[in-house]
């Protein structure tokens, strides 16, 4: 059972012991814990996972409790378990996901919020303790009501945008049946980024097409950008276009056809965007929705991560459940047939772009989130002849082990997402060898995989080596 926790865990703190005089070192984790998505924390086991055990486990089991009863504020619904292995005994602290957040460490004046990053227990930003109180008061914040009057304001392009994508009317109820205004009237926030005048600062969407693979000064590096701002829907169809005017659509022929070969899936671009407008969090003033065009790639990147906390990169994307940090928004455009509410926004992603001509499973979107939330969709048309044919020929030419290593870090640095068996595919080697070759990368402490196999990612620790 306890092999079971420390494989499966997907948040898991380790101690090796119970710190009595200093129990807020493992109460922030407590209160992250509940915060987030539950977690557990593991008395008697070492960073490492190797078991030491407690001296007297019942004894620490009751402090434990004691100490979040008095300093966890409200206090979370929490399971301790003690487990034995070889001989030793632990004691397992299981946190669940609370309802009432946020959850607080309170004790001798000091009152603070934690939520979890990474591996770490951190104080919650402003901004994510605004949502935290909306959740534990079971709001969200499309539904809070605002000071505009709706009667001040038009709506023509949602109205017009209605009608032609579902072929029915719009009708004055729509407004309050949908969420967007109150019975007395009142905007909620929902409403009030549908307006077709700008009422809603952060409601804004930043493009910028970049000569090259990288970010650089948006004066000399940038070959177009814009920044939108308004109505949602106005910022999605503006934000296709920015794509599609820096875009290319190759073709090539077979036998009397032609084929098309867009850079990029035009769905997945529109899915993409998307959710990004609908599922950003928007009490996050002075930040925008950002399109980042690269000649290899096209990143789309959203303020707020994960509703419920959990980073998309530790799921599989094909079971992700749904999270609607705006149900509202959500709603009104499933309504319209721009999304679905199945939450299988991330799957179509990837569906769509399989189906490109030429795609490769190097070229998989890729999905990250922190505190923001970022896809990447790749050019499948990219073809930089400076550099990865370079690799593949000399990988393929009687390349030593060392230049098989340099290889396979300069196609790490182009994807860190790739997996062993879509490098193997890269160079044109074995994906034994590849598998021997990333054993050695790792032992001279050059790179270093995060996460799980499936989802997750490399990281370089030395270039210079």
């Amino acid at each position: 059972m306890f092999q079971r926790l420390v494989v499966e865990a997907t948040e898991c703190d380790f101690r090796s012991e119970l710190e009595k005089r200093k129990p807020k070192s493992w109460l922030k984790s407590v209160s992250a814990f509940a915060n987030g998505i539950g977690g557990t924390l593991l008395f008697g086991v070492e960073d490492d996972s190797s078991v030491v055990g407690l001296a007297d486990a019942q004894a620490d089991a009751e402090f434990i409790s004691a100490r979040i009863k008095e300093r966890i504020s409200p206090v979370p619904e929490f399971t301790l378990t003690p487990y034995e292995e070889n001989s030793k005994v632990i004691v397992a602290l299981e946190i669940h996901s609370g309802r009432s957040t946020p959850y607080y460490y309170a004790f001798d004046g000091i009152r603070e919020a934690y939520i979890r990053i990474g591996n770490e227990s951190v104080p919650v930003p402003d901004y994510i303790l605004n949502e935290l109180i909306l959740k534990g008061t079971n709001r969200t914040y499309d539904a809070l009501v605002t000071e505009f009057k709706r009667e001040n304001y038009s709506f023509t392009l949602l109205e017009a945008t209605y009608r032609e994508r579902t072929k029915i009317p719009w009708e004055q109820r729509n407004y309050v049946s949908f969420g967007l205004e109150t019975d007395n009237g009142y905007l909620t926030r929902a409403g009030s980024l549908l307006t077709d005048q700008h009422i809603m600062y952060n409601s804004r969407v930043f493009c910028t097409r970049w000569n090259g693979l990288e970010k650089g000064s948006i004066f000399d590096d940038a070959l177009d950008d814009k920044e939108y701002e308004g109505n949602l829907i106005y910022l999605l169809q503006s934000g296709c276009d920015f794509v599609k005017n820096n875009s290319k659509v190759r073709f090539e022929k077979s036998g009397m056809e032609r084929i098309d070969k867009p850079d990029y899936a035009v769905r997945a671009v529109v899915e993409s965007l998307i959710n990004s407008l609908i599922h950003r969090d928007y009490i996050i003033m002075g930040a925008e929705v950002h399109i980042d065009m690269y000649n290899d790639r096209l990143e789309i990147t959203s303020p707020g991560g994960m509703y419920k906390g959990r980073a998309v990169q530790e799921q599989d994307v094909e079971k992700i459940e749904s999270e609607r940090r705006n149900p509202i928004l959500a709603d009104l455009f499933h309504r319209m047939r721009y999304m679905e509410r199945r939450g299988s926004g991330l799957k179509k992603i990837l569906n769509e772009t399989k189906n490109l001509p030429g795609y490769t499973d190097y070229l998989k979107p890729r999905f990250h989130s922190d505190t923001s939330f970022r896809v990447t969709l790749y050019n499948v048309n990219y073809n930089d002849t400076s550099g990865d044919n370079v690799v593949i020929n000399v990988v393929t030419n009687g390349a030593t082990k060392e230049m098989r290593l340099e290889s396979i870090i300069k196609v790490i640095e182009s994807n860190n997402y790739i997996t062993i068996s879509m490098i193997a595919e890269r160079l044109g080697i074995n994906k034994r060898t590849v598998d021997r070759d990333i054993v050695t990368l790792k032992e001279q402490n050059r790179i270093k995989h995060v996460g799980s196999t499936k989802a997750g990612y490399w990281e370089i620790i030395n270039k210079d080596n």
